[in-house]
């Protein structure tokens, strides 16, 4: 075996563990307000048993939301019996494709609606209150509680969540404990409540039900460090069954603490498996799991074999593909979708309730997936290769179809491919060229250099055809944008070399701000002129909320409000008086979708659909989508 490492199976009590892989807990997915599973959680959860992982942890289980210890409208309530019968349905549906279903077990402390803690306080603006030592007793018995009712519904095991700033790390963080009794001061009393809540639990459940208990390793500049980390892990051996190593504190509030838990894209793989590394080397007796980033099984085979931790935890690599483990396991490693760490599914989630997927149309769809194919066949024709045609094309091939795509240049990818080269987009390229390989898998016929006119469709006597031909980018009607210093962001991107050592970018976009990231890390001096009050992110606002500290890190000026009035062989003159020297401007001022030749195919065929940005210009997310409904509904 090639992962042998990766694949070792392992048992912990009673418990047995097929790989060491673990789903990591994600939060919400389609619970509904009374904490129950509906239809799609359950399929969300049991579709990454069925890609291969050995744990599935259930994301915003909590074990007093009654008592205020929730910090969402949206959670699966622990403490109610009532819920059991749910969860042995989630359980019964992980454990039958060959996993262990963990609920991750969680009290926000002071963070919750009760806003109950170790201490007195304040968290933006809003009072925090001292438990007293009955509540801390009760509290603990209650972790205890909701684990036995795990247990009763067939969960092989729990996940208590004693990280990114929850109870247990408030008790154990000196500056959230201010306490002079014993849950407070000394190490040991710091750590009490930690240790009694798995010590609970296992005097509730029995010594043969394992326990994960999730810490931070570090709080880094907002709290303590990998230092405290390790005297809160080491208080854990022999407690906890696998002490699982992230890093960060969340609190109430989406700031920089927030992203050090979730490695972004300009970021190596597995930033945080160091911190994990560090705390393995003081455990003497339970198993240490890592957690961030992490998607490739040549790295995760590595952080196992060279004991820098025993389990890997992954959550974005699995909601990208589930499928990874059981791809590595079978040595189809090079049909992995890597994870872009995008954010898209946390920016998707808050507004959906779901998580979905930037490049995995399926994710938090799992249900519609599973429809069976379309019952009679059909000549499909797909009008462009950008994501979503290759998405459309792919899809409807595996319905059944004779599928032909058409691109009228010379390469598919769309316009996202001008980024390939740029290291921080290194796995969307790999994705892109793992469409071409799915298109040929698929059977799908690809004729580039090929443009669709109603006239070809006629003469091919295509049944359906779906209309992908995407957007142009938008040129802004400025005077001297013809000129010979002035380059459109896709040129930027695919030649660089062009670009002189002063570039002017105009447009604060995702495509603009991210071209002056890459143009930076070339040495250059990018400076980035935007006519909006403040950054356009296309609803990507947690990856925005990355790209604005990782242009804070560089140095790289952004001007909002500024409006170009005339761009000169030397420079850009704006609205307000100002000039900005530039040897290269580079316009990223938006697209425009390519609507009206997409509308002129419509009456070319029997059926006909829409698909990606030729009907409005968003993002990659919604290529993938709408291009796999397009494929999903021929036929239907």
């Amino acid at each position: 075996m090639k992962y042998p490492h990766l694949f070792e199976p392992l048992k912990l009590g009673s418990t047995v563990l097929r790989n060491r892989i673990f789903a990591s807990a994600t939060g919400l997915s389609d619970y509904s307000f009374d904490g129950a599973f509906s239809d799609a959680a359950v399929a969300y959860y049991a579709r990454k048993a069925q890609g291969g992982a050995a744990a599935v942890a259930i994301g915003e289980c909590e074990i007093d939301p009654k008592g205020g210890g929730k910090s969402t409208g949206l959670c699966v309530d622990l403490s109610s019996f009532g819920t059991v019968a749910g969860l042995w349905r989630l359980a019964s549906a992980i454990t039958a494709a060959g996993a262990v279903c963990s609920p991750e077990l969680q009290h926000h402390g002071r963070y919750g609606v009760a806003a109950l803690g170790p201490s007195d306080g304040e968290d933006h603006g809003k009072p925090c209150h001292a438990m007293t030592e009955e509540q801390i007793l009760a509290t603990i018995q209650k972790y205890a509680a909701a684990a036995a009712n795990c247990k009763m519904a067939g969960c092989g095991m729990v996940t208590v969540h004693g990280g990114h700033g929850w109870l247990p790390e408030q008790f154990f963080a000196e500056w959230t404990n201010q306490r002079t009794d014993r849950w407070g001061g000394s190490l040991e009393n710091r750590t009490r409540f930690a240790v009694a809540v798995c010590d609970a639990i296992h005097e509730r459940c029995g010594r043969d039900f394992p326990v994960e208990f999730r810490i931070s390793g570090t709080e880094f500049e907002d709290g303590y460090g990998i230092d405290e980390g390790i005297q809160y892990a080491k208080a854990l051996d022999g407690h906890a069954d696998i002490i699982h190593v992230s890093v960060g504190v969340h609190g109430s509030g989406i700031g920089p603490g927030f992203f050090k838990s979730y490695p972004n894209m300009f970021e190596q793989e597995g930033k945080n498996v160091r911190f994990a590394a560090e705390i393995k080397k003081h455990i003497k007796q339970s198993l240490v799991a890592c957690v961030g980033g992490m998607s490739t099984p040549e790295y995760m085979e590595e952080v196992i074999a060279s004991g820098q931790a025993d389990i890997v935890a992954i959550a974005r690599g699995l909601i990208c593909d589930p499928d990874l483990p059981n791809k590595a396991r079978s040595g189809r490693e090079d049909e992995i979708r890597h994870c872009v760490r995008c954010l898209s599914c946390f920016s998707n989630l808050f507004p959906s309730g779901r998580i979905l997927c930037a490049l995995n149309p399926e994710t938090g769809r799992e249900l519609e997936a599973e429809k069976p194919a379309a019952g009679t066949m059909k000549k499909v024709l797909v009008a462009g290769g950008g994501i979503a045609g290759m998405e459309a094309a792919i899809t409807a091939a595996k319905q059944g179809h004779d599928v032909t795509l058409c691109e009228k240049s010379d390469r598919l990818g769309g316009a996202i491919a001008c980024e390939e080269a740029v290291p921080f987009k290194a796995n969307l390229a790999a994705y892109l060229a793992l469409q071409e390989e799915n298109l040929l898998k698929e059977g799908v016929r690809v004729k580039l250099n090929t443009e669709v006119t109603p006239e070809f469709i006629e003469k091919g006597k295509y049944d359906a055809v779906i209309a992908a031909l995407g957007s142009e980018a938008a040129v802004p009607p400025i005077p001297g944008i013809d000129g010979k210093n002035v380059l459109p962001a896709e040129e930027a991107y695919r030649s660089p070399d062009k670009c002189g050592q002063k570039v002017v970018i105009l447009g604060a976009g995702l495509v603009g701000t991210e071209l002056a990231i890459y143009l930076r890390s070339l040495g250059k001096e990018p400076v980035v002129l935007e006519l909006a009050p403040s950054m356009r992110m296309d609803g990507a606002f947690m990856h925005g909320s990355i790209v604005r500290m990782e242009l804070e890190k560089r140095r790289i000026p952004v001007h909002f409000r500024t409006a170009a009035k005339r761009i000169d062989p030397d420079g850009v003159s704006t609205e307000d008086g100002c000039f900005f020297p530039a040897d290269t401007v580079v316009y990223a001022t938006g697209r425009k979708p390519n609507f009206e030749e997409a509308a002129a195919l419509s009456a070319a065929a029997p059926g006909f659909a829409f698909a990606g940005d030729c009907t409005g210009v968003k993002n990659i997310m919604n290529a993938t989508r709408t291009g796999w409904q397009a494929g999903m509904n021929i036929g239907r």
